[in-house]
C-alpha cells in the first residue's frame, strides 16, 4: 500500500475540494490561485535542484530513444486529445483543456514510475528534462494550432508564462546542484514534501475553482481524460515498439508520453484566466494518471523485461 499512498492522498483531497470547494476558493479576501504560480515554481525548482549534466548525455548514448520518446511525447498526446475534443463535443473552454494537458511535456512522476516499471531510468529523466526544455515552444506551438479555434491563444505570453514557471526555477536549480552541491543536498531532504504538498494544493484549487462546470460535464470530462491517459501510455509503448527500441525503451516512453505535467497546465490555465473550465481537465488528469501509472508500473515490475539491457537496469532507487 505504500506504493499507492500519494496516489490515494491525491484523489482524496481532489474529493475534499470537490464536496466542499467553499474552502479552497478563497482565504482572507485572497483567491487561493493566485498562489498556484509561486507554488509550481517552487515546484519546479526542486527538480532543477536534482538535474545534472549528466541527465542530458543520454542525447548522446541513446539519440535514438530520446527521439522517438520526444517525437512520441509532442505529438500523440496533443492529437488524440484534440480527436477527442471532436468525440465528446465539450464546450470549447475545456476542449482546449483536454488539448492543453495533451501539449504539455511529461509529468514529474515519470522517472519514479519509470524505476518501478524496470525500465530504462536513464533514458526517461533525459527525455522529461528535454522534454521540459522543449515546452515554452512546442506547448504554444500545438495549443495555437490545435486549440485556437477553442479559445484565444496568446502564443508568446504562454511561452513567456512558461518560461517563468518552469525554465528560469529549473536553471536556478540546476545551477545550485552545480556550484553547491552541500546546499543542494539539504534542499533535496525537503523540496520532494514541498513538492508532493505543492501538487495537491494545485489540484484542489483548480478542482474548487471548476466546482460548477465538473457538475455538469465531470462524469464525461473523467471518461475523456482516462481515454487521453490510456491512450499515450498504448501508442507509446507500440510506437516506440514499432521502431524496434529494446523492451525497456518501450516501456519508459510508454510511461514518458502517458504521464503529463498537470501541473504546469494548471499553470497555464489560471494565467489564461480559465482555472474554473481551461484548467479541468488537468485537474483530473492529475490524480488519474497517478492511479493508472501506478498500476501500470506495477503490473511490469512483476515482468521480466526481455531482452534487457544488463547496463541499462537500474540499481539504485531515485
Amino acid at each position: 500500500m505504500k506504493k499507492y499512498a500519494y496516489t490515494i492522498f491525491i484523489v482524496i483531497a481532489v474529493l475534499i475540494a470537490y464536496f466542499f470547494p467553499q474552502y479552497f476558493i478563497e482565504v482572507g479576501g485572497v483567491k487561493l490561485t493566485t498562489l498556484v504560480l509561486p507554488m509550481l515554481q517552487v515546484i519546479m525548482f526542486g527538480m532543477g535542484t536534482t538535474m545534472t549534466a549528466e541527465d542530458f548525455m543520454g542525447v548522446i548514448r541513446n539519440p535514438k530513444g530520446v527521439f522517438i520518446g520526444l517525437f512520441c511525447q509532442f505529438s500523440i498526446m496533443p492529437f488524440v486529445g484534440f480527436f477527442i475534443t471532436l468525440l465528446f463535443n465539450f464546450p470549447p473552454e475545456i476542449a482546449a483543456g483536454i488539448i492543453l494537458i495533451g501539449s504539455s511535456p511529461s509529468g514529474l512522476a515519470s522517472n519514479v514510475m519509470a524505476y518501478i516499471a524496470k525500465a530504462n531510468v536513464p533514458l526517461s529523466i533525459t527525455i522529461t528534462s528535454c522534454a521540459t526544455l522543449l515546452a515554452p515552444f512546442l506547448t504554444p506551438f500545438f495549443m495555437k494550432f490545435l486549440g485556437g479555434g477553442y479559445v484565444d491563444i496568446n502564443f508568446w505570453k504562454m511561452m513567456w508564462d512558461i518560461t517563468k514557471i518552469v525554465i528560469l526555477p529549473v536553471a536556478l536549480g540546476f545551477l545550485i546542484n552545480t556550484f553547491f552541491k552541500t546546499l543542494a543536498k539539504r534542499l533535496q531532504t525537503v523540496l520532494p514534501l514541498i513538492s508532493m504538498a505543492g501538487i495537491a494544493y494545485v489540484i484542489m484549487t483548480v478542482t474548487a475553482a471548476g466546482h460548477d462546470s465538473l457538475v455538469t460535464v465531470g462524469a464525461l470530462l473523467l471518461v475523456a481524460v482516462l481515454m487521453h491517459n490510456l491512450a499515450g501510455f498504448l501508442f507509446g509503448f507500440y510506437i516506440a515498439r514499432l521502431f524496434k527500441l529494446p523492451e525497456q525503451d518501450c516501456r519508459t516512453v510508454a510511461i514518458e508520453v502517458g504521464l503529463q505535467n498537470g501541473g504546469l497546465a494548471s499553470g497555464l490555465a489560471i494565467q489564461m484566466g480559465k482555472a474554473a473550465t481551461v484548467g479541468l481537465a488537468a485537474a483530473l488528469f492529475g490524480p488519474l494518471m497517478n492511479i493508472t501509472g501506478s498500476l501500470l508500473a506495477s503490473y511490469w515490475s512483476k515482468k521480466p523485461v526481455i531482452h534487457a539491457d544488463p547496463s541499462l537496469t537500474p540499481d539504485r532507487p531515485l
